[in-house]
């Protein structure tokens, strides 16, 4: 009987859940066990799943889940250095060479645990079966273009919060960009046929702006693209990949572009694969970009939980994707599951 275990998520602004308490129903009539912590600030309240039938744990009660429980998160474990003894579901981004991800991965050699990462959830063509891309592309549009506003206002883009709704969201943005009374910005977007381009495009659209759309046929030249820095906003929408393309060359800082936005959605500065080439770190939401050049402007937002802002939209939707793999996870001898332990045990070879 597989025992799946719902752990609280512990970063800060992270109210997503990857599962409903419909979908804990669902597995538990599949004769799963679901085990559920509480958390005062998921967007789903903990009676819900409670009313569903799984079992309710304390607040990051997981490292004392039985051997046999498999963890369930979104985003990054305290990084207390413990060693790591089960198997967990999440997003681990440690597989890119990223300095956080080599010591994750040294927690699950010390403590025999597996890291199973929701990024590389495959089928056998190597598509990604459930994704948070959409709302990711989305809100990084519309935070990216309220960095635009806030240029116009002589400023630099302020805090962001959670949003009730997509309309909510929408609505603030609309009139922010109004009352900076400028035409809209000339946006690209690269990566614009995928989950995250496509929400981002869809932003820019309800906004009144025009996109250029690109994908892999318009970057297969491998660059330059000088293209990019004639459009005020760029929207990456694009995973860093050994042998991507640079679309912002370090020497973009220079002027003599129009580019003064960059929304880096995939959000992977420590990675060596990076394509946008003029930042190093992550922002946040206290700090949603980080000024790289003036004289004009350049302003990068690349903040990796984008999907939070609108936790509830995005829970529903992720968890729909979601639950029918979930649901291979009792008796997947050759499928998804086995595919991603393959996929961490290579990398854990590696390093």
């Amino acid at each position: 009987m597989t025992h799946l275990w719902v752990r609280a998520e512990s970063r800060p602004n992270e109210d997503r859940v990857g599962i409903t308490p419909d979908g804990a129903r669902q597995l538990i009539a599949k004769g799963f066990t679901v085990t559920v912590e509480d958390s005062p600030h998921r967007v789903i309240p903990t009676d819900a799943y409670r009313q569903a039938g799984a079992s309710i744990a304390p607040q990051g009660g997981w490292p004392d889940a039985p051997d046999d429980a498999i963890i369930f998160g979104l985003k990054e474990l305290p990084q207390d250095g413990s060693p790591l003894r089960h198997r967990h579901i999440m997003f681990g981004h440690a597989f890119k060479g990223q300095p956080a991800g080599r010591i994750l991965l040294d927690r699950f050699r010390a403590g025999g645990g597996v890291l199973l990462d929701l990024e590389y959830l495959t089928d056998a063509d190597g598509r990604r079966l459930a994704a948070f891309g959409y709302w990711a592309g989305f809100v990084g549009a519309a935070v990216s273009l309220k960095a635009w506003a806030a240029q116009q206002r002589g400023s630099i883009c302020g805090p962001v919060h959670v949003y009730a709704s997509q309309q909510a969201l929408t609505d603030e943005l609309r009139a922010d960009l109004d009352a900076t009374n400028a035409p809209r910005p000339r946006a690209i977007v690269i990566g614009a046929r995928g989950r995250v381009g496509r929400g981002a495009t869809d932003l820019c659209h309800a906004m009144g702006m025009s996109v250029t759309q690109w994908d892999m046929a318009e970057t297969a030249s491998g660059g330059p693209f000088p293209q990019v820095l004639e459009h005020q906003v760029f929207i990456n929408a694009i995973l860093a990949t050994p042998g991507a393309p640079v679309f912002v060359p370090a020497d973009a800082v220079n002027p003599g572009r129009a580019l003064t936005v960059i929304g880096d959605v995939a959000c992977d500065p420590t990675s060596d694969f990076s394509p946008v080439k003029v930042y190093d770190r992550s922002t946040t939401w206290d700090q949603p970009v980080l000024r790289v050049a003036d004289q004009p402007p350049l302003d990068v937002m690349a903040i990796d939980n984008l999907p939070s802002m609108l936790p509830l939209e995005a829970s529903q939707d992720y968890a729909e994707q979601l639950l029918p793999v979930l649901a291979q996870l009792d008796g997947d001898a050759d499928g998804v599951w086995a595919r991603a332990e393959t996929t961490f045990r290579n990398h854990l070879n590696e390093v």
